[in-house]
């Protein structure tokens, strides 16, 4: 987790606005995690959202789970690079070697993920591929994994400027009634 506990509240902050966590599954989150997993032939693909004390997973490929907990996960380390955060041998990295995700049940060998980060800056989470054996990204996977988050990112961001325009158009309507009644009752 961040030292920096002000960039952490107002990433949450921004992680609350966003209204994602705990939402139902999501049809079109579903098929990007499942092109990713076909695209770069991995077991696991996953979109997360890394919360106070757990990380959430919006959409998942190829793994049953609906989150784990926040000091568990790779995800926490990768929200805190800009770039593709890469364990190409989970096994072998110092990063992981403790990681319960590394040496419990799972295996897992190979991690790779790129933030969700949202137009003001803040890293909401990631767009992750798991397997249970060591592999490598090239520059130009790597791009797509990016394009991969951003795809993910822009879903997110449309759905919160839906919600604040229905939000803004209810009120105007609620406005626009009122002025109405208020004409009728002066006529």
């Amino acid at each position: 987790m961040t030292t920096d506990t002000s960039h952490e509240t107002a990433r949450l902050a921004a992680l609350k606005r966003y209204d994602i966590l705990d939402t139902p599954p999501d049809g079109s989150m579903n098929r990007l995690t499942a092109l990713a997993s076909k695209m770069f032939n991995m077991p696991i693909a996953i979109i997360s959202m890394v919360d106070e004390d757990r990380i959430w997973f919006k959409s998942l490929h190829g793994l049953e789970a609906e989150q784990i907990d926040r000091g568990g996960g790779l995800c926490d380390s990768a929200i805190l690079s800009e770039d593709v955060y890469i364990v190409e041998d989970a096994r072998s990295d110092p990063r992981t070697l403790t990681n319960p995700m590394v040496v419990g049940e799972m295996g897992m060998r190979f991690y790779a993920a790129s933030p969700l980060t949202t137009h003001d800056g803040h890293r909401l989470g990631t767009f992750c591929l798991i397997d249970q054996r060591p592999r490598y990204l090239n520059q130009e996977q790597q791009r797509m994994l990016q394009d991969l988050a951003a795809i993910a990112m822009d879903e997110i961001e449309l759905r919160l400027a839906a919600r604040t325009a229905t939000a803004a158009s209810t009120r105007r309507v609620a406005e626009l009634e009122r002025e109405l009644e208020l004409s009728r009752k002066q006529a």
